[in-house]
């Protein structure tokens, strides 16, 4: 097993296409474990609920969570779903890592979530410079996160730290 291809693979059925491969998830994200695994096997990504587990426990990013026999992935979602978290206050700074192509469009609207739920943010500039650097050459951009809360803008925290936001305003971020 592709321990790689298969958490892309996992990530594509789990927060973009769940019908590309046969399932449906729940309101709030959720798929049953049995349920995701027939449908992979039907579609040629045969696993074992060992093997799910391994790619599950095993990425550093964390993307994905499961409880009991369900597993939905932690955030990034471009289909409707309600994760079911509560607002946050956010730390008085946070990060986006964005590939640089992205620079022009970000000083004029700011940052804007496209077909996603919402904005990702990173705790660090090292995160936020491992998201940025998928794509080609990046930069890290600093988020007023307090001042674009004190906006009105709501913050939301995942499981595995990434901080989720509608947008952030031009005016709150700090460009190389």
């Amino acid at each position: 097993m592709d321990a790689v291809r298969t958490s892309r693979q996992l990530t594509q059925v789990l927060r973009h296409a769940p019908g590309s491969v046969g399932v449906t998830l729940d309101h709030a994200g959720w798929v049953d474990v049995p349920e995701l695994l027939a449908a992979l096997a039907e579609h040629g990504l045969a696993l074992t609920r060992t093997e799910l587990e391994e790619v599950v426990t095993g990425s550093d990013k964390q993307r994905f969570e499961v409880v009991g026999d369900r597993i939905r992935a932690r955030q990034g979602h471009s289909v409707p779903v309600d994760l079911g978290l509560q607002p946050q206050a956010p730390p008085t700074v946070l990060f986006h890592g964005t590939p640089v192509a992205n620079l022009a469009a970000i000083r004029e609207r700011g940052l804007v979530r496209g077909v996603r739920h919402h904005v990702h943010l990173s705790p660090d500039p090292e995160t936020a410079a491992r998201v940025g650097a998928r794509r080609g050459r990046f930069v890290v951009l600093e988020v007023a996160a307090a001042a674009t809360a004190a906006a009105g803008h709501e913050f939301f925290v995942t499981g595995n730290g990434v901080w989720l936001v509608d947008a952030v305003p031009p005016e709150h971020l700090t460009f190389p």
